[in-house]
Parts: C-alpha cells; structure tokens; sequence
C-alpha cells in the first residue's frame, strides 16, 4: 500500500526518545519573495507557448501543466519524487484504505504449472476442500499452461480482490473441479517464519515493516527463547522496509539504552534523531542479520544501526540503498506530491541512500564523488563503508544452481514426484528421511520425463536432490515452514551466518 510505504519525520516518534535541532542561521527563508522572479518568467514563456505555439495548439491547460511542466520540474529532484493529478491521487487515497484479501493458500508457480503447497485453515481455499498437490489449471477461463511464471504472478495477485472462478485437477482423477472462490480478510503476519535452526539458535524472518512487526518479532522471540537462546539469525532478505517506527522498536530489542538508532537530516538543516530508550532491557544473545540487494529502507535502517554499535553481525549482500525521507502533501484542486524532504544516516554518520545522479539533490545534501564510498567506523572501531547501503561483514552470495538443479526444478519434477509419493504415504512418519529406495524411484519418474543425467552428474548432485526431495514432500505434508527449516539446512547465507555467530570472535577480529 503506497501511502503506508512512504515514509516521513513524522514517523519518527512514539517508542523511542529522540532530539530535534535547528542548526544556527538556517531560518526559513522567505519562499514567496525568493521564488515570484522565476514564475514571472515561467508564466510569460507559458502564454507564449499557449497562444503562439504550434505545437500547443489543441493541447488542454491540464495536460500542459500536469504532463508537462511539473514533471519536467520534478526530474531535476531525484526518482522518487511523484506528483498526482486529482484522479491518480484519489486512487492513492483508495489503495490506502484498500484491505489485504485473499484466498489462504501458498502455491509453488512454475512455468504453465501452478501447485497448491499449503492450504490454511477455515479459508476459502480450505471450505473449497481444495488440498495440498492439487493442480490449479486455470482461472476466469484462463489456462495457467499458456501462461508464463510472471504472467500467472500477476494474475492471481490481481485476483485476490475478487471473486474468481478456478479449476483444479486433483492427482489421478480425470475430471476437473469447477470452484468459486470468493477472497476474504487475510489475517498476513510480517514476522513469517521463527523456528530453531538448531538448540539454542533461533531463525527469525520478517518479510516487510508493518504497525505489528516490532510486537510480532518481541513475541516470536519469546517463544524461541524457551531455555534461553544463545544465538538468533534475522533474516531480512528482500524485505523493502515499511514502517520506519516499526524499525526503530525492534532495533531497541537489542542496543543498550541511550544508544543512537538514527538520523535524518533535512533540507532547512534541520536533525531529528531516534535514540533507544532510557528504559529499555535488550536481549543479550548473539546476533546476526541477513541481509541482499532488495533488503532496502527501513530494513537498512535497522541492520545499520545495529552494524554501528558492533551489536550484529551483518551477513549476505550489499543493501539496494534507498535511504530516503518522504512525505505526501495534499495540494489545492485535490492534486498530491510524495516529496523527498531528508536522508537517513546510520550513528556512525553513513548516508544510507545510495548518491543520486544527474539530481539536484545530490549537491542539496552534499551526496557528492568523495562521499560514494568512505570509510566510517563502528563503536568498536571497526571500519565500515558508507556511500549508500550496508556492506555486510560477512560477504556471501546465494546458493547457486547447476544445470541438472535447473531443470529439476524448471521442469517441476521434484513438485510433481512430491504430490505423487504423498497420494501413497500419509501420514509422513515423523522421523521421514529420503531413502534409497525413494531415490531410486526418483530417478526412474525423471526418467520418465526424459530427464536422465549421467552417473557422475547424479552423484555430485546427489545430496541437493536428496533435500530438496525432503523439502517438497515435508513442505506439502506439514507445511511451507517446515519446508523452510529444510531449506536453511542448505542455504549458503544461513550457514555463513550461523558459523560467524560460533565463532563469536569476528566482530572484535576485523577491527
């Protein structure tokens, strides 16, 4: 929802303590005086053009200044500045109030394929006795199998504020179900995953900043933390931010109070800061944060600060870096501006936006060549590199596939042999494992799929085709969580993480 996305100084109240200063000899300066030379000018070159310009001849006064002048202005700030003519921000105003609905299912898409995996309980899809392994073949009277992986994406997510006829094909039944599936209020939590990655080390991920996170993340804790932990893994991968003051509670969990969290600076010169409360208790387990390239705003804000104050380590990629402050303004005749006002800086004083090009910005906050990458140093003395983004202290990429992984999974062999074993063995015994026997079975559907690698290649892929067999059989019998404990078993970035929490002594090593 766009408004709840944009961020502005006004969320940076609440739970935490903050000072605000106004920096000597920045008063506001006399806007109407200082701006009535310039729009002089622009309004003579406008009626020029009105009535003398060829080419402005039939062209509406809307259209020239809502199309034409005021964007051109605007691209001279930075990319994220919008203006909204009346109808655009009416629509704003509409996805804001809009509620999240859907049909309470989890599918695995593929190309022409899609899965049911998941299936909750009391929801439409579940009244409908649709059921894990079953196939949606279409939907509105169209075929998922003309479709491509992106095309089916945008469609169901276009679907789920709607009443929607689907068809379902269920294993070895020839004939189609027929449903109508009508979307209802999804009760979607933000803190989707917590479990023990092993005893003592918990695994948490939050997939995006809504008013509910930091709670839902104190909670999460709380029920992992039962003996205590010793270790707890953040994963903050491809979350885009959100609420930046759901950031800043959840980053008080764990820094000492007093301690900075941030820092926007504006415009007119003026500095809010969030300070961690003077009654704060964090927790005092060791802490890692995974972060990648689509980890951005309020995501960074909290992996920044704790970076700073040498509280986490941070693992992963590079951050995408949009460290920007904005707020949307009511214009008169019902028009609205989102307007870039501040950036935000982690305590050691990093900009987190990445420097803005061919923007008039860049000079305005003094985001200039020197400031792309320099060295900033952590409470502990550490270096840490500015210039926008969190470099993690731990560089380490995603887990990479093979051919023979590729077309596994492409051609949706591992799905398909899932919902095939499971038609014959439930309940799952609680101790499952793959086998050799289910290996071997494997082998021959691939195979019967014109899948046939040779020996070396399904040796050296042996242990990846093993857990991802486990994962899609567990995810399909007990659920999509439980899939993912499979998964972080195998994750490169998890593992990475987890080895720099054990070896407890990096943080005070790369000084």
């Amino acid at each position: 929802m766009i408004f709840g996305r944009l961020c502005c100084l006004a969320l940076l109240s609440g739970a935490v303590a903050f000072a605000q200063t106004q920096q000597p000899g920045n008063s506001p300066p006399d806007v109407a005086a200082q701006v009535a030379p310039e729009l002089r000018r622009f309004l003579d070159v406008f009626s020029a053009v009105q009535t003398k310009g060829a080419s402005a001849d039939g062209q509406s006064l809307d259209h020239m200044i809502y199309e034409g002048a005021i964007p051109s202005m605007l691209r001279r700030l930075d990319p994220h500045t919008q203006f909204f003519e009346p109808t655009q921000f009416d629509q704003l105003k509409q996805m804001e109030a809009s509620e999240e609905k859907g049909f309470g299912s989890i599918v695995s898409v593929l190309p022409g394929e899609v899965i049911f995996l998941q299936i909750f309980p009391g929801t439409p899809t579940s009244k409908a006795c649709i059921q894990p392994g079953h196939e949606l073949v279409g939907f509105n009277n169209v075929s998922s199998r003309s479709l491509d992986r992106e095309q089916i994406v945008q469609l169901l997510t276009q679907a789920r504020q709607q009443k929607i006829v689907v068809f379902v094909r269920r294993r070895d039944v020839s004939n189609l179900l027929q449903l109508t599936l009508v979307p209802e209020l999804q009760n979607a939590h933000s803190v989707d995953r917590a479990f023990l990655l092993k005893p003592g080390t918990g695994y948490i991920r939050i997939g995006s900043w809504d008013a509910q996170t930091a709670r839902e993340l104190h909670d999460s804790i709380e029920k992992l933390n039962d003996p205590p932990l010793d270790a707890l893994l953040i994963d903050l991968r491809n979350n885009p931010g959100g609420v930046v003051k759901s950031a800043l509670h959840a980053a008080a969990f764990f820094l000492a109070p007093g301690q900075r969290i941030l820092t926007a600076k504006g415009r007119t010169g003026t500095v809010e800061s969030a300070d961690v409360p003077k009654d704060a208790r964090p927790y005092k387990f060791k802490l890692a944060v995974l972060v990648n390239e689509k980890t951005a705003s309020a995501s960074e804000i909290f992996s920044g600060a704790l970076q700073d104050h040498d509280r986490a380590i941070i693992a992963g990629e590079v951050t995408y870096g949009k460290g920007l402050v904005q707020s949307v303004l009511a214009l008169s005749n019902n028009a609205g501006l989102a307007i870039t006002t501040a950036f935000y800086y982690t305590p050691s004083g990093r900009s987190i936006q990445r420097p803005l090009r061919d923007s008039a910005l860049s000079s305005t906050f003094a985001l200039t060549a020197a400031d792309h990458a320099p060295k900033y140093k952590t409470d502990a003395g550490r270096v840490v590199t500015g210039g926008g983004g969190i470099r993690p202290d731990v560089e380490v990429g995603p887990e990479a596939h093979t051919r023979l992984e590729d077309v596994l999974d492409g051609s949706g062999s591992m799905t398909a042999f899932a919902t095939d074993y499971l038609a014959h063995h439930r309940p799952l015994p609680e101790n499952f494992s793959i086998t050799p026997a289910i290996l071997d079975d494997f082998k021959v559907f691939v195979a019967e799929r014109r899948i046939q690698p040779n020996a070396a290649e399904w040796s050296t892929e042996l242990p990846w085709i093993r857990s991802r067999l486990l994962e899609e059989i567990v995810t399909q019998s007990r659920g999509v969580e439980a899939g993912d404990q499979i998964i972080a078993r195998r994750d490169p970035q998890v593992q990475a993480a987890v080895d720099a929490m054990r070896d407890g002594g990096l943080l005070r090593a790369t000084r």
